[in-house]
């Protein structure tokens, strides 16, 4: 065997699911638990708002500036909302997993599908409520959209669902300390996986690479 094995790069963890599932509230915890994961940092057209900084919250730049990144092939993903430009720059969540670091990107699933394209070794997965009643009473309990709003954000979510066999993983999200170690159980099987350590075997067999 003459191929050359790396030491792997950092993990893409993708994490999505529909609204209410609870994806947030996950990435949250893992962010706690996980001090070194780096979290991506998206591309934005909008204004900043008072107390955002530039690379911090979002890398704010011009329509003809997002439009090039574009054309060059250097967002992961993107989307238009509200006449304003969203992406995932390519080059800077490739540096952070060159680095060895792994990265974290909670985003819609359109994005998360239109990465899947680009970076299928990342690793996906799929946040579910236990249940639609369930996902109907946490966005209820939020109390702040009319009862037509959320009729139409439960048949959003039940039809986002129909996606989650696009996804390596789904997570349950009964309890959300619990489906955040379960996450993190996904996170330390995906770094075993062969493809990512037979360079410590072929290390072994030779030496002299």
């Amino acid at each position: 065997m003459n191929k050359k094995f790396n030491a792997p790069q950092g993990l893409l963890l993708v994490v999505s699911g529909p609204s209410g599932a609870g994806k947030g509230t996950i990435c949250g915890l893992l962010r706690k638990a996980l001090p070194e994961l780096a979290y991506s940092v998206s591309v934005t057209t909008r204004q900043p708002r008072e107390g955002e900084v530039d690379g911090k919250d979002y890398f704010f730049k011009t329509v003809a500036q997002v439009k090039d990144m574009i054309f060059r092939g250097e967002l992961l993903e993107y989307a238009q909302v509200y006449g304003n430009y969203y992406g995932t720059p390519k080059p800077y969540v490739q540096q952070l997993l060159n680095e060895g670091k792994d990265v974290l990107l909670e985003i819609d699933i359109q994005g998360a599908l239109q990465i899947k394209k680009v970076f299928p070794d990342g690793v996906f997965i799929f946040v579910v409520p236990p249940s639609l009643e369930e996902l109907r009473a946490r966005i209820y309990k939020r109390g702040k959209d009319s009862e037509e709003v959320i009729e139409k954000r439960l048949k959003a979510a039940t039809s986002e669902l129909g996606y989650a066999g696009e996804y390596d993983y789904i997570i349950v999200n009964d309890v959300a300390e619990k489906a955040m170690q379960r996450v993190l159980t996904l996170l330390e099987a995906e770094r075993y996986r062969a493809g990512r350590t037979y360079f410590i075997v072929d290390q072994m067999i030779h030496p002299e690479k």
